[in-house]
């Protein structure tokens, strides 16, 4: 069983693929945001996040309440953290347009707008305190019973 251990990746291999991602294999750089952040539009793009990426990423971006976020190879990023939130608009735009092979990130390419992706961007930089929204309602303790 040794054989099929997989180690964590090291600050180095990971520093490397970050690098990647940032400069050669996610698209989207520079493109401009042509939404502006406004509350009304924050809240837009909640609601749009809540309606397509809220399953796997919590109501928050940060995996709260999201029972396989860690177990998952590789794990789901909190959207918060600085490896995401390093990515200019456009890219954010492009990784939820296209995903992200073969992370488990779906693209949602003819499935949501332009203006709603773009509004998803915007919520993304203002996300809320991890847990401020409680967990989803899919994996709610009320839901199953428990």
């Amino acid at each position: 069983m040794q054989g099929c251990r997989v180690a964590p990746a090291g600050k180095l291999e990971t520093t490397c693929i970050q690098w990647a991602k940032h400069h050669i294999t996610v698209g989207g750089r520079g493109n401009a945001n042509p939404v502006h952040s406004t509350a009304e539009i924050v809240e837009q793009g909640k609601k749009n996040f809540a309606a397509y990426c809220m399953v796997c990423h919590g109501r928050d971006g940060q995996n709260t309440g999201v029972p396989f976020a860690q177990s998952m190879s590789p794990a789901i990023p909190l959207l918060s953290s600085g490896a995401v939130q390093s990515y200019d608009d456009g890219q954010l735009k492009w990784i939820i347009e296209n995903g992200v092979r073969p992370s488990g990130m779906p693209a949602s390419k003819g499935i949501l707008s332009d203006r709603e992706i773009w509004t998803i961007v915007v919520y993304l930089r203002h996300l809320p305190p991890a847990g401020s929204l409680g967990e989803p309602r899919t994996y709610s303790e009320e839901e199953y019973g428990k």
